[in-house]
């Protein structure tokens, strides 16, 4: 918010939907069935959504939020409750940022109690509607606020769009082969690196890109991270647009993650604290992405794309009018992949592989691979 405004009185009308229980009990969360889609707030135009709460138990991937501007026929918000807040792979944990945070008493578990809050300004002319669906197959007890404030809105404001994509696993080229060593070092440019990178962002129409959560199951265990950040704005070119030197570098850190949280960047889960989930966060505030017809944002995973870890991502953008995002996967493509607690190992489920098509291989890639199959 820009606090100049905190003290200018308006004629704005503010207003709440929530979960309160109707009766004046303290029954006052809502039981939503397996399969259900239920509206939690129809709020009429124009106006602003200023704030949203919302606290449960679990189903952090299995329940979807959906928000429709102004009677689109699609959603331009479509992403797993968690995810949606900075939180991924269904794993809780407390962080504050300046458009996100969340708390809880059980840090890094899965399904645990959390309350989740997001203060990024939705605006809308005619009519907002908050969704939420139950894609799990238990019922789901869900507790919410919608603040919101009704009246004008400012005639260049944006409509908020998320997406959620997961590619599980990434299909690197060479995910045995450890980060920073000599065989990961090759060049990854121009249309090879448009065509294999991972995709946080491909949108078109008019508007800028306020950042991204980037979560990674580390199944290597080394370093997931070295992948240059490259976004190219209304159509190809090499150089893109803005070009950067490492997948920490973009998330506004240095030599790998920490294990903290501040109101532009870090990290909502930090992977040491976890056994190799990691959920990292990068908002441009000051520094948004503005496109006139079209954006892609991309980052690799590894330098040169040869990881082949769990990758999942929200992007955050406005548009000027409402828009269509990409669909999530089924509900047994977004669950994490889960560890043995006592060996260690990846559970893979085949059932959970999400399909991808391979990435291009450029000749230094299969000579590198040739190379290293010749090697005792």
């Amino acid at each position: 918010m820009d606090l100049k405004r905190l003290a200018a009185v308006t004629s704005g009308r503010t207003g709440r939907a929530s979960s309160w229980d109707k009766t004046g009990r303290n029954d006052d969360a809502w039981n939503i069935e397996p399969g259900e889609r239920r509206v939690l707030a129809d709020i009429e135009g124009p106006g602003t959504i200023t704030h949203l709460w919302m606290t449960q138990r679990n189903h952090y991937r299995e329940c979807l939020l959906l928000i429709t501007w102004d009677g689109a026929e699609q959603p331009s918000v479509v992403c797993p409750l968690g995810d949606f807040f900075g939180l991924g792979h269904g794993i809780v944990n407390s962080y504050q940022s300046l458009l996100f945070s969340a708390s809880t008493r059980a840090n890094n578990r899965f399904n645990q109690g959390c309350a989740l809050n997001a203060y990024v300004p939705m605006p809308f002319r005619e009519r907002a509607l908050v969704e939420l669906v139950n894609e799990s197959d238990e019922t789901h007890r869900q507790y919410f606020y919608v603040d919101y404030e009704q009246g004008d809105v400012a005639q260049d404001s944006g409509y908020l769009h998320a997406e959620f994509r997961r590619l599980n696993p990434f299909p690197g080229w060479g995910g045995d082969i450890p980060v920073n060593t000599p065989p990961a070092n090759i060049a990854n440019a121009e249309r090879l690196a448009w065509d294999n990178n991972y995709v946080i962002l491909d949108a078109a129409g008019r508007g800028h890109y306020i950042g991204c959560n980037l979560s990674v199951t580390n199944f290597q265990g080394t370093w997931w991270g070295e992948g240059d950040d490259m976004i190219w704005v209304d159509g190809y070119k090499w150089p893109p647009d803005l070009h950067g030197t490492g997948s920490e570098d973009y998330l506004n850190q240095a030599w790998g993650m920490q294990d903290n949280a501040f109101l532009r960047n870090g990290s909502s889960i930090y992977e040491h604290n976890t056994r190799g989930y990691q959920t990292s966060y990068v908002h441009h505030i000051e520094n948004p992405v503005r496109f006139q017809r079209e954006i892609k944002v991309t980052i690799e995973h590894g330098h040169g794309n040869h990881l082949c870890n769990e990758m999942a991502s929200v992007a955050y953008w406005y548009a000027d009018r409402p828009g269509r995002v990409q669909d999530c996967p089924p509900v047994r493509q977004r669950l994490a992949v889960k560890r043995d607690n006592v060996s260690g190992d990846w559970l893979h489920d085949e059932g959970a592989v999400t399909p991808s098509p391979a990435i291009r291989r450029s000749d230094e890639m299969r000579a590198v691979r040739e190379r290293l199959a010749r090697q005792p």
